[in-house]
Order: structure tokens, then sequence, then C-alpha cells
């Protein structure tokens, strides 16, 4: 990993590991990634896992983001990533507002709004355990847990 996070930038980020303390590379430069470059929720993604609110990532962070995608990474792990990256408002919430942008991503806009409302409506009614009208990370885990393919 550390050589793909290298040709990102082969004149910023030196040969060796151990000179990479201080280097960080433009969030805008990684999203171009093929692995990024085509997912929906691509920008989300670099913002949860960026430590650094001036748009940029640090090899750490970029660690962090790929690690997750390891079939050894423990499931609670992925659920975690995955409700923050869902979290549009970051809120600490799944809520409609979330479902609603999610939606919007996963289906370029091809729902109808009365789909977007029946299916978000059916999330919260199947995933929504205390009933306060919003996801909690407790409800999300417990939801995909439903949905075996999810961690995949």
């Amino acid at each position: 990993l550390y050589q793909r996070y290298r040709a990102l930038a082969p004149q910023a980020v030196p040969h060796h590991f151990s000179d990479t303390a201080d280097i960080k590379l433009p969030l805008e430069l990684i999203s171009q990634m093929p692995e990024l470059k085509e997912n929906p929720f691509h920008q989300k993604i670099l913002q949860v896992f960026s430590e650094d609110k001036q748009e940029k990532m640090t090899f750490n962070d970029f660690l962090n983001m790929f690690s997750i995608l390891s079939d050894l990474t423990p499931h609670h792990v992925k659920a975690y990533y995955a409700f923050k990256i869902y979290d549009f408002n970051s809120d600490n919430f799944i809520c409609q507002s979330d479902l609603e942008v999610m939606l919007s991503k996963l289906t370029g806009d091809e729902l109808s709004d009365e789909d977007v409302q029946m299916v978000c409506s059916k999330v919260m009614e199947e995933g929504d355990l205390d009933g306060d009208g919003k996801l909690s990370l407790a409800d999300f885990e417990y939801m995909i847990t439903r949905a075996p393919d999810f961690m995949r």
C-alpha cells in the first residue's frame, strides 16, 4: 500500500516509509484511485478516514481506509465505518435525510420521490429498534447482521 500511496505523488512522498510522518496528500488526488473514483460514496469515505480537516490524508489514514476492505477486519469495525460513511450529516445517527442521500447516490436519482420515501420508511421500520425515527449505531449493526452480504 505504501507504494500505491507514493505513486499518487512520487515527488512529495519519499522512497522510504520512515520518512512519511509529515506527508499529507490532497483528498482530490486520492479520490482518483480506481477503487474510489467510481464509488458514489468516495467523498464521504475520504472525509471519514482523513483526520486532517484540511482536505488531506496521511499514509496512516490511507492505510486505515484500505484495511477496512480486508477480509480480516472484524465485522463490528466494518459496521462502524459503514455507519460513519452513511451518516451524511455527521450527527451520529442515520436519519431520513441520510437515507435519502444514500439512495440518491446509489440509484443516481432513478427512483421517484414516492419510491424513495417507501424505501426509507421500510428501512426505518425494520431497523429503528427504539422507535426514535433514526438509526443509532446499535440499530444499524442489528440491521446489517440480518443482511450478511452487506459486509462483503
